[in-house]
């Protein structure tokens, strides 16, 4: 078993999983992957099985038996590097918009901090093929945060974070609230709430070219009411 874990949810991934999973075994760090699949009907999981007869030991999966929301299949995947002991876990989307060559920095920079962001707004808007709605929902989502929560990150919906084990044993991950957009601004902010430190790196993301995006309007209704709940949580916990 090696120090790092990469944490990659799927549901219908089924085009997009077997070239992430070369890119990220063709870099030079060393790295275990553990897939979470939440029982795709396409079959992401017999794409996961054949691929784990080339990367064996380095490639594990969880079946879940139905789709319970990203931040669930993230928290499970948490608890499951814990127990096995990694010390570095980095999330990232299934769909190829994450750079799988950005790892290599993200792991690096987790021996200076204890959480590393990938962010789509260092040195300026780094996306490729999105609509213009969804950039201004992206950047309007990170200038909101901001106001109510005070959090001084320029991407706090990023998805492609990673995490030093004493970080993620901070928090109790039974009580993390959300599991879409607002999932990912929550565990920033306790994070940085309890005094960790952090980095964003740039990344340039790419939309997805294969599958359907899961955005939906109660993923960014979660958001727009969650940050109001996670920052009055945090005043009442002081």
């Amino acid at each position: 078993m090696l120090n790092t874990l990469i944490v990659i949810p799927t549901f219908n991934e089924r085009e997009n999983i077997n070239p992430l999973l070369d890119k990220i075994f063709s870099l030079k760090i060393l790295v275990d992957v553990l897939v979470l699949d939440d029982n795709s009907p396409d079959g992401t999981k017999s794409v996961v099985l054949e691929n784990k007869k080339k990367y064996k030991d380095r490639l594990h999966l969880i079946n879940r038996p139905k789709k319970k929301g990203l931040g669930k299949a993230y928290i499970e995947g948490f608890k499951w590097a814990i127990e096995k002991k990694y010390k570095k876990i980095i999330q990232m989307d299934a769909d190829l918009s994450h750079p799988p060559e950005k790892l290599t920095n993200i792991v690096n920079e987790l021996d200076f901090y204890d959480y590393v962001i990938g962010s789509r707004y260092i040195n300026g808007i780094r996306v490729l093929n999105w609509p213009l709605n969804r950039i201004i929902l992206s950047i309007g989502a990170s200038w909101y945060v901001k106001l109510v929560t005070g959090l001084p990150v320029k991407d706090p919906t990023a998805g492609f974070v990673g995490y030093n084990r004493s970080a993620l044993l901070s928090l109790n991950l039974n009580k993390i609230m959300f599991v879409g957009y607002a999932f990912q601004i929550e565990m920033k902010f306790k994070l940085w709430d309890l005094g960790f430190n952090f980095k964003e790196i740039p990344i340039t993301f790419k939309n997805r070219t294969h599958g359907e995006s899961k955005m939906n309007s109660s993923i960014i209704s979660e958001a727009i009411f969650g940050v109001i709940v996670i920052k009055f949580k945090s005043l009442f916990k002081k």
